[in-house]
């Protein structure tokens, strides 16, 4: 039982099973019951995503610009190119080959199906203020809060910011396999699940691929430009990335990560400084998924997927990753703001983001813990030729 209540993986499998199972099988009243609560956590989930981007995203960036030097700027800027990379990657191979390997899925808009499990009751909680006033808002502050001396101001939100970890950690994280199966029970009542697991199945394994591929690109990147052999770096990372398949946290990972990178004859001081930071800044397996997840969803339900948006989306995305908690599942909760206001998703799709962003959940962590291991090779070479200091 406590393997079950520590592994979301596992509860939202369950969740995904049993949904799918008993939708034409319990009494319609019991299916409203789920279909209420779902009713109500989304409301809530809709109030609080703007209230997460400013708790996460003004201290992510306030942080960063403290003690900003030149190796702080150069880790950042190679972080975010390798996150930008893997979106932009993951963009074309899903535009090119999900319209072909989904052709025979429709899956028709869930909320205006004729045929769904109605709410007994609604609470209206309606936000704040939108997601991209949110968006600007924690921008202005973070980078004003970096470039400034506001003490007060940076503490203020690190306090918000632990007050929202706390919402993340104990009111939404742990009621997701409940939310999810209401929508689930949902779909089977509708008729639509089957599209659902099939499209999972067939996205998954192109992430996959899409996932190995990267980590080599990057490793061929960090060996050409180390004069090292790339697979052997691999090969010396591995225990890093199978402890990250395990932990599916970047921040718990960061002891095995530091001590692999220095394997790959890094120097201690640079890989001390650029894997922590790397922990939280790089997170390329989990852009690469994200996109993928999104374009398949905007297909099977019969949007465009327009080429503008997406690039929008994907450089929004790469500075929102910034802000991803340390927690299974954090970079879709940080992403989930982006998703509603470039893409336009709404409470159900949102949803079955999660869903499908929390079934590869640790491939995408070993994969950006990974790649932390190639920057910091990078970055090390940087600083001999610059002769940077590793105290910057």
């Amino acid at each position: 039982m406590k393997f079950l209540k520590n592994n979301l993986l596992i509860q939202i499998i369950i969740a995904i099973v049993l949904g799918s199972v008993l939708g034409n099988r319990l009494p319609e009243s019991i299916g409203r019951i789920f279909s209420t609560f779902n009713s109500v956590f989304g409301g809530f989930l809709k109030f609080i995503v703007p209230l997460i981007i400013i708790g996460l995203i003004v201290p992510a960036i306030g942080n960063i610009g403290k003690n900003a030097g030149k190796l702080l700027l150069i880790t950042t800027a190679i972080a975010y190119s390798s996150t930008l990379f893997a979106g932009f990657i993951s963009y074309g191979v899903s535009i090119t080959t999900f319209p072909n390997i989904l052709a025979t899925e429709q899956l028709g808009n869930i909320t205006e199906s004729t045929k769904n499990l109605e709410s007994y009751f609604d609470i209206a909680m309606p936000p704040m203020f939108d997601v991209m006033s949110a968006l600007v808002i924690s921008f202005l502050l973070g980078i004003g809060i970096s470039k400034g001396n506001f003490t007060y101001l940076e503490g203020v939100f690190n306090d918000f910011q632990s007050i929202i970890m706390s919402v993340i950690n104990k009111a939404i994280i742990p009621f997701l396999p409940l939310f999810i199966f209401g929508i689930f029970l949902n779909m089977t009542y509708n008729g639509q699940v089957f599209v659902v697991l099939d499209t999972f199945v067939k996205i998954i394994g192109v992430i996959f691929i899409l996932h190995v591929f990267v980590l080599v690109f990057q490793y061929v990147i960090a060996g050409t430009i180390s004069k090292q052999n790339p697979f052997k770096l691999m090969k010396n990372m591995l225990p890093a990335y199978f402890t990250a398949l395990g932990t599916q946290s970047s921040a718990a990972t960061i002891p095995i990560t530091l001590e692999q990178t220095i394997k790959n004859n890094v120097d201690p001081k640079i890989g001390g400084f650029t894997v922590p930071l790397c922990a939280t800044i790089h997170l390329a397996g989990s852009t690469l998924k994200i996109v993928a997840c999104a374009i398949a969803l905007m297909l099977v339900q019969g949007q465009t997927v327009d080429f503008t948006l997406m690039v929008g989306f994907i450089f929004m995305l790469g500075i929102t990753m910034v802000a991803a908690p340390g927690v299974p599942g954090g970079a879709i909760m940080a992403s989930l703001g982006v998703l509603a206001s470039i893409l336009g998703f709404d409470m159900e799709q949102q949803s079955l983001m999660i869903a499908l962003y929390i079934a590869m959940d640790s491939f995408g962590t070993a994969c950006n813990v990974m790649g932390d291991g190639a920057i910091a090779i990078i970055v090390n070479k940087i600083s001999k030729s610059k002769t940077i200091p590793a105290e910057a």
